[in-house]
């Protein structure tokens, strides 16, 4: 609940609300592992339970753009059980499919439900203070990057010992425990009743929003590059790893997304830096950290290692750009929190999608060698992007950012400055 003496966030139920976040997105990479259990299983191509992630990934698209605005305008306690309740339900319809046409359907309202993952971040920023914000936001994102990294590993296994269907049984059983855990223990919204705004109006703010903030603007535009990269090594992964001389089981494969969660644990290191004003300074080493970790992914063929390197450094460096780009754009329009974070993650799932469908091609043409020099020059043009946009007014935010408490330390000059 929220500390008595303040309106900041206690760090227990901060970390709940990263646990549901992680629980939540992993819904939509489940599937990742399973697709030939399934295909077996309801008597499909392969070819068409591929449709299984492309409707998952365009329902959790639909998702962002008409479910997260609504956290502006109605309460978030409320908006967030609801989600998880109707994400029960459609887990339970995958678990239950008999047919592909029913599982592809249930498939695409997972999807479009779980961006709760997104409203509880917006949430968890709107109830933390603002010398906490950022590392609330630090924490609860990382709780959807373990999420997203452990979904293959959990799937796989579970898929291995009870087939897939049982997958999906055990996240709806675990989701609903969650929704009711979050009901008794998360207080109400409270804060000042907004102006009435028809759903399509609130829907279209969202790019009124990209139109007059340039923040979002940069800081989204940095979420499609930064995601393009991740995903450009995470994509075509499984097929070097599979092949020999390495021929990796999928349960093997999937332990990789604990490489990748020890990396995402510098999330909340992240926060407190950018609570501290050192925004600008994270996001340098962050990029900086992305950029070197293809080197060492490009010496996959010597040894596995040298990938469990660079899946920590390259979602290290992930971590650092998106926990401070979160942290800046709340700081900009408090009241449009929620459509600032449906506008930005649209960008982040743009970045996703061009990841992955060029990976692919580049490594059927060239080779994992190819891939590397792909998500090289990907993770340079992020850094060179942030260098060409780093201009004020978003260093003046980044100053802004530093809290209160710390003035007094400071030369006067510099306190006027910073406001």
């Amino acid at each position: 609940m929220l500390r008595p003496d303040s309106r900041r966030l206690s760090p227990a139920v901060a970390w709940l609300f990263s646990v549901a976040s992680g629980l939540a997105v992993a819904n939509v990479y489940y599937a990742q592992p399973l697709l030939d259990l399934i295909a077996d299983d309801l008597r499909i191509s392969h070819a068409t339970v591929g449709l299984v992630g492309t409707l998952t990934q365009v329902g959790y698209a639909a998702g962002l753009l008409l479910l997260v605005p609504l956290g502006d305008h109605v309460d978030r306690r409320i908006l967030i059980t609801a989600q998880l309740g109707l994400s029960v339900a459609a887990l339970a319809a995958v678990a239950l499919a008999p047919s592909a046409p029913l599982m592809l359907l249930a498939m695409a309202a997972v999807g479009l439900l779980a961006v709760v993952a997104q409203v509880l971040v917006a949430y968890a920023a709107s109830l933390a203070g603002p010398a906490d914000r950022g590392r609330v936001v630090g924490t609860v994102t990382s709780g959807i990057v373990v999420g997203i990294l452990l979904a293959r590993t959990i799937a796989g296994t579970i898929g291995d010992l009870a087939g897939w269907r049982a997958v999906y049984v055990v996240s709806a059983v675990a989701t609903g425990a969650m929704a009711a855990v979050l009901a008794a223990v998360v207080p109400a919204e409270r804060r000042r009743r907004p102006a009435p705004i028809g759903y399509l109006r609130l829907v279209g703010s969202v790019f009124t929003l990209f139109a007059r903030e340039p923040v979002l603007r940069v800081r989204a535009g940095l979420a499609l590059l930064i995601f393009t990269a991740v995903t450009v090594l995470l994509t075509p992964m499984v097929l070097p790893l599979a092949a020999p001389p390495f021929a990796l089981s999928h349960t093997e494969i999937g332990l990789f997304g604990l490489a990748g969660a020890a990396g995402a644990l510098g999330a909340g290191y992240a926060g407190r830096q950018a609570d501290r004003g050192r925004a600008r300074r994270t996001v340098a080493i962050g990029l900086t950290a992305m950029l070197a970790a293809w080197p060492a992914a490009a010496l996959l063929p010597h040894s596995v290692w040298w990938l469990v390197l660079a899946m920590v450094v390259i979602d290290y460096g992930l971590q650092s750009v998106h926990v401070v780009n979160h942290h800046l754009l709340y700081q900009v329009r408090p009241e449009a929190q929620s459509r600032l974070t449906a506008g930005y993650m649209l960008l982040y799932s743009a970045g996703s999608a061009l990841g992955a469908i060029g990976s692919t091609l580049v490594y059927e043409r060239g080779g994992w060698t190819a891939v590397c020099l792909l998500g090289g020059a990907v993770s340079l043009l992020a850094l060179v992007f942030w260098r060409l946009t780093d201009r004020p007014p978003h260093r003046a935010l980044n100053r802004r950012a530093a809290p209160r408490r710390a003035a007094p330390r400071r030369a006067a000059g510099r306190r006027a400055v910073s406001r």
